[in-house]
């Protein structure tokens, strides 16, 4: 048995993702009224992308069960201590990084929520899953959050908040990546200049899609 497939925590993610797939609903009359091209373009903006997660400031937004497991498998395999993530929401993602941690023998999750209603969450759920001790939730717009006090060497970074912000929050992080370590951006088709940056020869990444929704890079020494 792991953390992961052990009470509290396996019922626990059991719940949230079945309350997640049954708000989908919710999700959809939250953007209502936008067209296709207006979601996207909200999606992509620099400053648009606060207008629709406001919208979405009750939804969930997790990450599928397949990468949450590829999220613990990754942090297991490396055998990760410090793992940055920009996107609490309600902590799902949270709770299979931190699993990972507590079976690693320990370790901290510094993450971050611009909505605190979703901090409030999240707290719940690391509480009620065991793992509220290895997680140190941020408050507030993650660049200025995660802009100074991160470890000095990160096994892993999950992207998982606002798209259009993905280039500027690896920026930050960036330098602190170890050789070896993973960055994983869930829906990272919406920030083509993620992408364009993750996969250029210079860049100093290994990096491929993974699954429906994921893009996964390596940093290289």
């Amino acid at each position: 048995m792991t953390t992961l497939t052990d009470k509290p925590l396996a019922p626990l993610l059991e719940r949230l993702f079945q309350e997640a797939a049954e708000a989908s609903p919710a999700t959809s009359a939250a953007i209502a009224g936008l067209s296709d091209e207006d979601r996207t373009q909200l999606m992509r903006s620099k400053t648009g992308y606060l207008d629709l997660y406001a919208r979405l400031k009750d939804v969930a937004l997790p990450v599928s069960r397949e990468t949450g497991l590829l999220l613990y498998m990754l942090a297991r395999s490396g055998g990760a201590r410090n793992i940055v993530e920009f996107g609490t929401s309600f902590g799902i993602s949270t709770l299979h990084l931190a699993a990972a941690l507590r079976d690693n023998g320990g370790g901290r999750v510094v993450t971050t929520e611009f909505e605190p209603s979703k901090v409030a969450r999240a707290r719940r759920n690391l509480e009620a899953g065991g793992l509220a001790d290895l997680v140190e939730i941020r408050e507030g717009d993650a660049l200025q959050t995660l802009a100074a006090d991160l470890p000095d060497s990160i096994d892993l970074l999950l992207l998982d908040g606002a798209k259009a912000l993905y280039p500027e929050i690896l920026a930050l992080v960036e330098s602190r990546l170890r050789p070896g370590a993973f960055v994983v951006a869930d829906n990272a088709d919406h920030s083509p200049e993620y992408l364009a940056h993750v996969r250029s020869p210079a860049s100093g990444y290994l990096s491929t899609p993974f699954g429906e929704d994921v893009e996964l890079s390596m940093r290289l020494g």
